[in-house]
């Protein structure tokens, strides 16, 4: 913490509110501590010039035998969010907890967001060196977040129209599967796929440049799709087959070479056998499912 800051404190709310769990599907009139609370913190953040604000779950809200009808944050906390987003300041969320979360409006009015999920003991160490520039963040997500629980399962990988609207008119994640930022930022370049070696020793070498253009030291995880355009079976649309933690100083660049395997293009077919279909692939490389930067087709 940078030397002479005054930290401010307030708790704001509670991780669930005296209705739970029926909150999670009623909305109950705030009784007269839980306003009191509110905007006592609303009070503290408005004398502030930087906001940090810890939301999240607890053993209450998640864990074996306690599942939601929601993905909202529980108990007033997403008013809370909003009451903090209307001062219009410098604002940090922080969210601790095992699952997604449907942070739509946050998403949309918080300026910094950093998923901590459970980090143990040394949570708050780890937190403070992110949130003051002692560490560059190079986290992906494993799970996508939807953007209602009503998408559920939408999920990934997903197969063909998976994420087909519907009746609902709503499509997509909120963010998905590999999504990650950092202080710094890169580029990829220079894709070659080496198909040479597959018949004898039935691999394929997928290399590609990366380069740091930001400021600072970082690290970004390279991605490495698969795409099977026809196949005599349904299979998923885009499946992770590879990828690599890549560390850079600003302004430095590092060839990556992934290695597919023949495993990676099977299939189960109609029989339950492992084949490899004939046909075209496409190989996909990037910063997340959705973030591909580049891309090649093949054919085996």
């Amino acid at each position: 913490m940078p030397a002479g800051a005054n930290v401010l404190y307030a708790e704001g709310c509670t991780h669930i509110d005296k209705n739970f769990p029926a909150s999670d599907i009623e909305d109950f009139p705030l009784a007269a501590d839980e306003e009191k609370g509110l905007q006592e913190a609303v009070d503290i953040a408005s004398k502030a010039d930087l906001v940090i604000l810890a939301m999240g779950d607890n053993e209450k809200t998640i864990g074996e035998g306690h599942s939601r009808l929601n993905l909202k944050l529980p108990g007033r906390q997403e008013l809370l969010v909003e009451r903090i987003a209307a001062l219009k300041k410098p604002t940090v969320l922080i969210l601790a907890g095992g699952r997604p979360v449907t942070i739509n409006f946050a998403s949309k009015n918080i300026p910094a967001i950093l998923e901590t999920w459970y980090l143990g003991e040394t949570m708050g160490d780890a937190v403070a060196d992110v949130l003051f520039g002692n560490y560059n963040p190079g986290g992906k997500l494993c799970v996508p977040f939807p953007k209602d629980v009503g998408q559920i399962p939408l999920s990934f990988p997903m197969k063909p129209s998976a994420d087909a609207r519907g009746s609902a008119n709503v499509s997509g994640f909120l963010y998905p599967f590999g999504f990650g930022l950092s202080y710094t930022s890169f580029t990829y370049n220079n894709l070659k796929v080496d198909t040479g070696n597959y018949k004898t020793k039935e691999e394929i070498k997928v290399s590609f440049s990366i380069k740091n253009t930001g400021h600072y030291a970082g690290d970004e995880i390279v991605q490495l799709y698969i795409h099977d355009e026809v196949s005599s079976v349904t299979t998923y649309v885009r499946k992770l087959r590879g990828f690599e933690r890549v560390s850079l100083q600003p302004g430095e660049e590092k060839e990556v070479t992934l290695t597919l395997k023949k495993y990676d293009f099977s299939l189960l077919n109609q029989e339950m056998k492992r084949v490899v279909e004939p046909g075209w692939f496409n190989l996909l490389v990037g910063a997340s499912s959705e973030d591909i930067r580049l891309q090649q087709r093949i054919k085996l």
